[in-house]
């Protein structure tokens, strides 16, 4: 059995990725060594730039839990679920400028207005999406951050009146639509 160039799940934009790819590979592994006649010879070859990365040496032992461990130490650290909680605003509109602009100054609207001015809640600036571009029309996203869910919560229900006055304004009149995914499966 042999796993092909599996490096693109390491670095993917889906903190969730190296979990699958572990599972992936491990399930993979053993179906090689499934066959009775020759489990004693049987053998998983995975292609890799990488094969230092702890996903590999975890692999090699069979080491779940070390895996596990490994993975939650780097989410801890990045604040990532369950140690922290986001969502992304997304907006289109038919013009890059005017999505990133209705978020940017929504999130001003809101910081002047103090929505979150007791919460430790983090939001960044609008950048477009990676697939920025669907049938015309131009995609963005600005990513809100909290180590706590209720905080979170509480911000963003206390944000979406923000969103709808914001949308109103003369200069984002030409924006299609909004919205906000809590837990993003990808940022």
């Amino acid at each position: 059995m042999a796993a092909i160039n599996p490096d693109s799940a390491l670095f993917s934009s889906d903190f969730r990725a190296p979990e699958r790819l572990f599972s992936l590979l491990m399930q993979a592994a053993g179906r090689a060594g499934r066959d009775a006649r020759h489990s004693a010879a049987s053998e998983m070859w995975v292609q890799t730039y990488h094969p230092a990365h702890p996903l590999f040496a975890a692999l090699r032992q069979h080491d779940y839990p070390a895996f596990a461990a490994q993975q939650l130490a780097e989410r801890q650290a990045a604040g990532l679920s369950p140690f922290g909680f986001s969502a992304l605003v997304r907006a289109e509109a038919k013009d890059q400028t005017v999505a990133q602009g209705f978020l940017n100054a929504a999130a001003a609207a809101a910081q002047a207005r103090q929505v979150s001015a007791h919460e430790h809640v983090n939001t960044y600036p609008a950048v477009p999406m990676t697939i920025q571009r669907v049938a015309n029309i131009e995609r963005a996203q600005a990513l809100v951050e909290s180590p706590s869910r209720a905080a979170l919560q509480r911000f963003l229900a206390a944000w979406q009146p923000v969103l709808f006055e914001t949308r109103k304004q003369a200069e984002f009149k030409s924006l299609v639509r909004w919205a906000i995914d809590v837990d993003p499966l990808a940022i």
